[in-house]
């Protein structure tokens, strides 16, 4: 691994391993489905997510569930799997979890096959252009999108954080 893929791996591993990943230990169904404000796009119990393209203005809301879907899909699946060879990945396909134990699983495995490949580029690769698997990206250099999906995991993982924390502090959830 050369030096620069390295430090890339290990600013998101840093982040996963004592930040994002600890932080979702014990996360329940309730908290996962969780509306912090009516009308929130959410991933429902039966497998279907909120979704448009482009998002209305404001944009809404989300829950802890559609923020976990977005960064295991739409960041870290669909990438390894453009990239890296990982297994089909797209929002419109993809098998949404229908609860909060499935989703830490599905968000540990792209975790893992997106850092996987990571791992293996070399300092030429990540100065390659990222080619049309990422549309308005494919100019940019693979370097650019490793460090946008480490600010997209950080950036979200912190999102989720702040909707764990005021779950928490809830009035109205613990009266249910």
């Amino acid at each position: 691994m050369s030096s620069l893929t390295a430090h890339l791996a290990e600013q998101l591993d840093w982040h996963w391993q004592h930040q994002l990943r600890p932080r979702l230990d014990g996360l329940t169904d309730d908290e996962y489905f969780w509306e912090p404000v009516p009308d929130c796009w959410t991933v429902h119990r039966d497998g279907g997510i909120d979704f448009a393209f482009p998002p209305p203005q404001p944009e809404p809301v989300t829950t802890i569930a559609w923020r976990l879907a977005h960064v295991i899909v739409g960041v870290l699946a669909v990438r390894a799997h453009s990239h890296f060879g990982g297994p089909p990945a797209a929002y419109e396909t993809w098998p949404y979890a229908t609860d909060a134990a499935t989703a830490l699983r599905q968000l540990d495995d792209a975790y893992e096959g997106w850092m996987s490949g990571v791992r293996t580029l070399t300092d030429a690769e990540l100065d390659q252009p990222i080619g049309a698997a990422e549309g308005p990206w494919a100019d940019k250099p693979m370097l650019a999108l490793v460090l946008h999906i480490n600010r997209e995991v950080i950036h979200h993982g912190a999102e989720i954080a702040v909707l764990r924390d005021l779950y928490a502090r809830n009035t109205t959830t613990k009266e249910n």
